[in-house]
């Protein structure tokens, strides 16, 4: 080699020093897709539903394709929340530092309103809106979906009560605003939730933390707490519910975060909780000392109150779990439509192919089941079924949507092997996030206890769920006889609540199985009452029944296309 060819060798070595092989038959990545405009399901009942929010969905559902709000949900997730308890001063701080990402994040979900759609419309089907705006949310990041549900079920909680007029407005307003100010002087409000204490779990009755009367002036009646809260989400709130125990029994008080003169309301973080999921959201354990609150309600009856609100956040746990499981869908799709297998696209693997098609059965019986109890919350006011029927379907569909999620998600993970189970995957990320929903506003237990409550107090409940399963009788001969037998089911007498996790199951079942009849594709329908409810024993996907549809079951699921 003569001197001048010597460099050329030298920097085409330096250029490429492990050139070994051609990456190739990598999946493509899930970029540019519409998670609303492209998914058949959801755009069909939206057009029968609530037709004028088809634009505005069309707009959030174009973020969860971008590249740019993909890398902000990583970045959230991959810096987490910092908790600073001191300034530089050794001054009292109780503070948590977010990366850029989440307020990023933070900003559009505030401005697509996925918060306050269903306050702020005068259009019909408002909750039935908001809920497919929570739905496509859930699908471009988790932790944000949890600020947004109790902001939305806080706007109620604010309704009717002229000393939270401000704060009613402020949460209102499709904007984020997160300096630390008084208020009065915000163009925008985040509201948290402090409920959970050590002794207690979800048992609220245990609630330890007390508070004593100080006065009635021009914010309400202003009472001081003293006690813990184990688990808080978004400690940067504005202010938040709470319980504590009055002279008349737990009571249901309101926190702001600053005082009206603009100081420090006595609220100490101790420390943020090390999750398994939900990364990107700051959840901690506070100490109250002599914390100004103003009562919410009547003084004793707190559980009430926020009773009243946990019929919306349970709901939206119900839409998050079924988001969570369609964006799992939507990347287990792209993986297998654009890898190749032993000469063939992943996806026409006939193994691989049932596993899709019953994953695309189950994303959209959980969507709709969640989509049927955001249009009971609708008629609340309007409809005695629909107020009985929200009773009792609110329950079931978190019970068995947040009980789904993760074994689906699972499903998928597997889907992509090796490389779905890296934190550089946002597989891996759903994965560790599926498992929450079921622990946030009651457990699996919890839910199923509250559906055995709901029936055996007032038996109108049961005949409301009867009724609206009776709609869709004469459609389908399996459904007709499962949901005649799961009627028995619900009239009969049992010596305790061993049986409601199987009992709470077969409803989601039927009531998914209906609106699947209603509003589904025939061939869908047809094989998931097949497969849910003419199959004994707990379901493992992959497991439907031959059919040549399964094919065009995952083709219609696909919402990113190559």
């Amino acid at each position: 080699m003569n001197a001048l060819a010597q460099p050329v060798a030298i920097a085409e070595a330096q250029a490429s020093p492990f050139a070994t092989h051609e990456v190739r038959n990598q999946a493509r990545p899930p970029l540019g897709f519409n998670a609303f405009d492209g998914d058949r399901a959801l755009s069909g009942l939206v057009a029968k539903i609530a037709p004028w929010t088809k634009d505005k969905l069309s707009a959030l559902g174009a973020h969860a394709g971008c590249e740019t709000v993909q890398e902000a949900a990583r970045l959230a997730n991959e810096h987490q929340p910092k908790l600073l308890t001191h300034d530089r001063y050794g001054n009292r701080n109780d503070w948590v530092e977010f990366h850029p990402a989440w307020h990023q994040l933070m900003a559009l979900a505030f401005q697509s309103e996925v918060h306050s759609l269903a306050w702020s419309t005068s259009e019909p089907n408002g909750h039935f809106a908001r809920a497919a705006l929570s739905y496509l949310w859930n699908q471009i990041e988790n932790g944000v979906g949890c600020p947004t549900g109790m902001a939305y079920a806080a706007i109620a909680g604010f309704s009717g009560k002229p000393q939270f007029a401000t704060w009613r407005e402020r949460t209102l307003v499709a904007d984020y605003d997160p300096r630390r100010l008084p208020i009065d002087a915000k163009r925008a409000a985040v509201i948290g939730y402090a409920m959970t204490e050590k002794q207690g779990g979800s048992d609220l009755r245990e609630t330890q933390t007390t508070a004593r009367f100080v006065e009635r002036g021009a914010h309400g009646e202003i009472y001081s707490i003293t006690g813990h809260k184990w688990f808080f989400s978004v400690p940067v709130a504005d202010g938040f519910y709470t319980l504590a125990r009055t002279e008349s029994g737990v009571s249901c008080l309101f926190v702001p975060r600053l005082l009206p003169d603009g100081s420090a309301n006595r609220f100490f973080i101790l420390r943020l909780k090390d999750k398994c999921g939900n990364r990107s959201n700051a959840s901690c354990e506070i100490e109250y000392h002599d914390t100004w609150s103003i009562l919410v309600g009547e003084e004793g009856r707190g559980i009430r109150e926020i009773l009243s609100h946990a019929h919306l956040t349970r709901l939206d746990f119900a839409v998050g779990s079924a988001g969570l499981m369609r964006q799992a869908l939507s990347l287990a799709l792209s993986h297998a439509q654009t890898r190749t297998a032993f000469g063939r696209p992943m996806s026409e693997l006939p193994m691989q192919r049932n596993v899709l098609a019953d994953l695309a059965l189950e994303s959209e019986a959980a969507m709709l089941g969640a989509f049927r109890v955001a249009r009971a919350t609708d008629g609340l006011q309007a409809s005695e079924h629909d107020r009985l029927l929200a009773r009792v379907a609110t329950p079931v569909v978190k019970f068995w949507n947040c009980q789904r999620a993760p074994s689906f998600s699972y499903e998928c993970l597997q889907v992509h092997g090796g490389n779905g189970f890296i934190m550089e995957n946002a597989m891996a990320r759903l994965y560790r996030e599926a498992p929450l929903n079921s622990i946030w506003e009651g457990t699996s237990n919890m839910m199923c206890m509250d559906v055995l409550r709901a029936i055996q107090r007032d038996t109108g409940c049961r005949d409301a769920f009867v009724d609206e399963l009776r709609a869709s009788r004469g459609l389908n001969r399996i459904y007709d006889n499962s949901t005649e037998d799961l009627a028995d089911r619900l009239r009969a007498q049992y010596p305790d609540d061993g049986h409601a996790r199987a009992l709470v199951t077969r409803m989601a079942h039927a009531l998914q199985a209906a609106e699947m009849l209603q509003h589904g594709d025939a061939d869908a329908a047809d094989l998931f009452v097949k497969s849910r409810l003419g199959m004994d024993g707990v379901h493992v996907f992959g497991a439907l029944p031959s059919s040549e549809g399964l094919g065009r079951i995952v083709e219609r699921a696909a919402v990113i296309r190559h």
